[in-house]
């Protein structure tokens, strides 16, 4: 492949997640984790919009009938551009040293959404971790929780669905990405294997799938990279970018040919942030394939 990056918004992020393309409004939209806000952006025009969070905002998802739903520090809440984040869910109301950290809508229309021990402070500022009781849980249309997976993960991250019912799932702390079978319904998952282990670009944050059910995985922590693996985990690309956190990503565009990452710049020293200053940034990489269209949150139509 050949692969050519380019800088698509200088959006100085300090945790840049969650990243998703809207075919209707032809628009990205992701979030900032620790600067409490929610972009959208339409590569074509340059229009760019932020609307602040109450909380810490880990993850959004587009619904059905319009609006998004989105992960807060602790919620599951329904939002409309303007409007109020009105609570629907809360996965883990019995404890309260944990948060939320990725989410992605299934396959199937449901919400699944992944928690960690908190590693931020009320300010914003790093906490140290000293356990991993991260889980997977799922959330139906109407509400409903289902635990999927014991609470035994470090910093949660990846989720992808596979045609032939496999499912994607990292750990970042672990430097680990796992492939579970899940059911057709969607509503269980078993059978863990770990694909990729001990990768030594960096960390396993956020990913996305192509139309070929490969695997697009940012390597956070100095990894400065996003992997491409196929379904047992052997890499088939390294696309060097000029960031050092790259955290999430997805095909947008008008045939979903764009690679499109987001970037963090979370604890890095003044020095740092001078010497690189798109540490942040919003990324485009074209020339690496095609993607499938995100689905939205609800009961099919």
């Amino acid at each position: 492949m050949n692969a050519r990056v380019s800088l698509v918004l200088d959006a100085k992020d300090v945790v840049g997640e969650s990243v998703l393309w809207s075919a209707e409004e032809k628009a990205l939209f992701w979030v900032d984790i620790v600067g409490r806000r929610i972009h959208r952006l339409e590569p074509d025009s340059g229009r760019h919009d932020t609307w602040a969070t109450p909380d810490f905002v880990t993850s959004i998802g587009m619904r059905r009938d319009g609006g998004f739903i989105v992960g807060l520090t602790r919620t599951v809440c329904l939002w409309t551009p303007g409007a109020a984040f009105e609570e629907f869910a809360v996965p883990e109301p019995d404890m309260p040293e944990n948060r939320l950290n990725e989410g992605r809508v299934a396959p199937d229309g449901s919400f699944w959404v992944a928690t960690m021990q908190s590693n931020l402070n009320a300010d914003g500022s790093p906490r140290d971790m000293d356990r991993k009781s991260g889980a997977i849980y799922r959330i139906d249309p109407a509400g409903q929780v289902s635990r999927l997976t014991p609470n035994e993960y470090g910093i949660t991250n990846t989720m992808g669905w596979t045609r032939d019912e496999r499912f994607f799932f990292a750990d970042t702390l672990a430097n680990e990405i796992y492939a579970f079978d899940h059911d057709p319904a969607g509503r269980a998952i078993g059978n863990r294997r770990t694909i990729v282990a001990g990768f030594a670009r960096g960390l396993p944050d956020g990913s996305c799938l192509d139309a070929q059910d490969r695997l697009w995985n940012c390597r956070v922590a100095g990894g400065a990279a996003v992997a491409g693996f196929d379904g047992d985990g052997r890499l088939l690309e390294l696309i060097e970018l000029p960031v050092s956190w790259p955290t999430s990503c997805t095909f947008g565009g008008a045939d979903l040919s764009t690679l499109y990452v987001t970037s963090a710049r979370f604890t890095m020293p003044a020095a740092h942030l001078d010497a690189h200053p798109l540490e942040g940034g919003l990324f485009a990489v074209a020339g690496v394939g095609h993607g499938t269209a995100e689905p939205k949150f609800g009961m099919p139509g």
